[in-house]
């Protein structure tokens, strides 16, 4: 599923938020701020850390736009190269980040993740997303449940930031969700015992189908 969150110029994180998304999406963490005309960058494995870490750095620079990433691996290695958000191309001014599943083939072995190879190789040819043009073209070749932000400090083009599909999204407190991960996870109801998405039980411990409790067990 992933968890992808953008920030406006001004708005702060709301860090529970942050933590509710990375709890399922727990492939590898990343985040971007625009910071007087550049970019500050961050990859972490550990969401508490990085969590921690943007929030210092927002607070330090607040004046810019920014963005956050939890990651649901579907392909590609979960390390930190394949931690979300991409220089475009290479090109380190421009970057992004992306929920979904993006119609990329990889091949068999292919330790990238789709968007790392559509954010090197592919969207490249597509031209340059300072065009409109190529940016509407991008979201119809990614189909409707896909979403990229974009953030660059490339002069050329005439925005900080760029939310694409902005509207298979969501907003709460000045803050886009690319969807509603950053919600906290609900209590399970009274006599049942919750599980993870591994299937342990939360009570005692055990897998699905070999719970040592009483009462059912109960997905939330």
């Amino acid at each position: 599923m992933c968890l992808l969150s953008f920030l406006p110029a001004g708005v702060q994180p709301n860090l529970p938020a942050l933590r509710n998304g990375s709890l399922i999406n727990d492939d590898g963490h990343g985040f971007a701020i625009v910071v007087a005309g550049r970019l500050l960058v961050r990859h972490s494995m550990n969401a508490d850390q990085l969590i921690d870490e943007f929030a210092a750095a927002r607070h330090a620079f607040p004046d810019g736009d920014a963005l956050f990433h939890s990651r649901l691996a579907t392909g590609g290695t979960s390390d930190l190269a394949n931690c979300h958000p991409y220089a475009v191309g290479g090109d380190q001014r421009t970057v992004l980040a992306h929920n979904g599943i993006l119609p990329v083939r990889l091949p068999r072995h292919e330790a990238r993740s789709d968007t790392r190879v559509a954010a090197e190789d592919l969207i490249p040819r597509m031209g340059s997303l300072r065009s409109r043009l190529v940016r509407l073209r991008l979201e119809r070749w990614m189909g409707a449940d896909n979403k990229i932000v974009i953030l660059t400090v490339d002069r050329r083009f005439r925005h900080t930031s760029y939310l694409l599909n902005e509207r298979a999204g969501e907003w709460a407190d000045g803050v886009w969700y690319s969807n509603s991960g950053y919600l906290p996870w609900p209590d399970p109801e009274p006599g049942w015992c919750g599980y993870d998405l591994a299937g342990t039980c939360g009570d005692c411990g055990q897998l699905d189908g070999y719970c040592l409790c009483r009462h059912p067990m109960s997905r939330f």
